[in-house]
């Protein structure tokens, strides 16, 4: 059994806020010398929050952090990695114009004796590097003409190049190929012999079955439990992932359903990377006049490109069929899926769906300028009376129509983006996590929002990572997992332990 002396780094008691959510609350976590921790939890539990604090990404609102015994405080990325921690982000974070070698060591590039660049030296270590981890390429090629799965081997790369006593990864295996992942795995034994310390946080639990030591599962910014990792069964695990009270969510209220709105039938979306690979693979599901859709899957499970695919962005890379109202339709632009009756709310809401910089009213009437324009030119006063109706029915709470988008809050501008889509009257409308980062009053305002338009005969598909919406919104559950349709429940058949042992992959058997 390991003791005090093989603790690498200790955080204890970490809490942190952010506006309207509690990211994490007294939370501790040991990574010891040899061994690597699985940090384990569904999407927003608090696992890259606490993972950020651990690499001066962030810093805690209280608790400690211990290097080595020593109480340490990180202003920024820098000084962590001076104490000889490392992380790999699964958003790459690599620099696209430099090259592989530029990027591996950025910060920390050899000098020549004169203290100018020492570019051969750079590239020789940058190759023996590379070696390490079975990735043939070029030290001097620019990381933009990388495959992702490639760029995310440099990003690996660039966190062994510093020598680190900890190494957190941060789902590093999402861009990988098999054999990317074997390389790896193989790499991580490798460094658990020379001590190193690591952090591995994951949806895949069979890729853990080789290299992991112990398991910190996360629920809602806390600890729900830890283990070694080959004392836990997956039934455990997933127990302690979803165990939370779902009595404070808003319930929907029961609707008569009409006829089937939307019907996909057997759709797929091949790799834009790799030959023979898919994003998803024969999916098939129906959504009804009145009735909101759940789509779960955990990180990488492939829901948004299932809304892409359906909003019309990959036409080229799609097949199967896709029906409204009963008759195929061919939807190759979004231009397309909006005359067909769909409608998009996207996930990241201040990247796709605001323009940030532009008013309210604007940005409310952006997707149904037909309806406010005159000879090809917006009517200010027709716009201003088009939207106003919207705003007013649907509670938008904004100082005027002029102010500009960015200065409401989150729960705002999430009903903005709602209200202007419905001013396109959609018969189906799509919504990629429409609460995430909202505070929970507004996250209730959308909830009975969506209530009342269902009610009028809309129907909804909703994806959302967090378990307890997903329960409290959806007349069905669809969930999907790497791409794959794995279960389908109704309303009364869906519970968190089924829809958790449906999105997780194959792999974690009882013990």
């Amino acid at each position: 059994m390991s003791d005090s002396n093989d603790i690498v780094l200790e955080a204890r008691n970490i809490t942190k806020a952010f506006p309207g959510v509690k990211a994490l609350d007294d939370v501790h976590l040991t990574l010891r010398r040899g061994r690597l921790t699985a940090l384990l939890g569904e999407n927003g539990a608090g696992k890259s929050t606490l993972m950020s604090i651990l690499a001066g990404a962030q810093s805690p609102d209280s608790g400690t952090l211990r290097v080595g015994g020593r109480e340490v405080r990180f202003a920024n990325p820098r000084e962590a990695r001076d104490a000889g921690i490392a992380m790999i982000h699964q958003e790459l974070s690599l620099v696209p114009i430099l090259t592989v070698a530029e990027n591996i060591y950025l910060g920390s590039e050899p000098l020549t004796r004169l203290g100018l660049l020492d570019s051969e030296a750079m590239n020789r270590q940058a190759v023996r590097l590379l070696k390490q981890l079975d990735l043939d390429v070029p030290p001097d090629a620019p990381v933009e003409t990388l495959r992702v799965g490639e760029q995310q081997v440099v990003e690996i790369a660039r966190a062994l190049s510093g020598q680190a006593r900890v190494i957190i990864m941060d789902e590093p295996t999402s861009a990988l190929s098999e054999h990317e992942i074997e390389v790896l795995q193989e790499l991580i034994l490798d460094l658990k012999r020379r001590g190193v310390a690591l952090a591995y946080a994951t949806h895949k639990l069979e890729e853990l079955d080789r290299i992991a030591d112990d398991a910190t599962v996360m629920r809602d910014g806390r600890v729900a439990g830890e283990a070694p990792f080959q004392d836990l069964t997956r039934e455990q695990i997933v127990r302690w992932m979803v165990g939370r009270d779902l009595g404070g969510l808003y319930a929907r209220t029961p609707t008569p359903l009409g006829d089937v709105a939307l019907r996909a039938t057997g759709v797929s979306l091949r790799h834009p990377e790799r030959s023979g690979d898919w994003l998803l693979r024969d999916i098939s599901f129906t959504v009804r006049h009145g009735e909101v859709l759940g789509i779960f899957g955990l990180m990488g499970a492939g829901r948004t490109e299932l809304l892409e695919v359906l909003f019309g962005l990959h036409p080229a890379a799609v097949s199967g069929e896709i029906q409204m109202g009963g008759r195929p339709v061919h939807i190759t632009s979004p231009a397309a899926a909006i005359a067909h009756g769909l409608a998009l709310a996207p996930e990241d809401r201040k990247r796709e769906g605001l323009m940030l910089e532009m008013s309210v009213a604007e940005n409310t009437s952006l997707a149904s300028l037909l309806q406010v324009t005159q000879f090809g030119w917006v009517c200010d006063r027709a716009e201003r009376q088009h939207v106003q109706r919207f705003l007013e029915r649907f509670r938008v709470k904004t100082p005027s129509l002029e102010r500009r988008i960015r200065d409401l809050s989150g729960g705002n501008q999430q009903k903005v983006i709602l209200v202007k889509w419905l001013a396109t009257r959609p018969a189906v409308l799509l919504l990629d996590e429409p609460t995430r980062g909202i505070d929970v009053n507004a996250k209730r305002e959308i909830y009975q929002l969506l209530d009342e338009l269902t009610a009028e005969g809309l129907a909804v598909v909703l994806v959302s990572s967090e378990l307890p919406e997903i329960l409290a919104m959806a007349d069905r559950v669809v969930v999907l997992c790497e791409g794959r349709q794995t279960a389908e429940l109704s309303r009364a058949e869906a519970s968190s332990e089924r829809l958790m042992q449906a999105a997780l992959p194959p792999g974690k058997e009882a013990a």
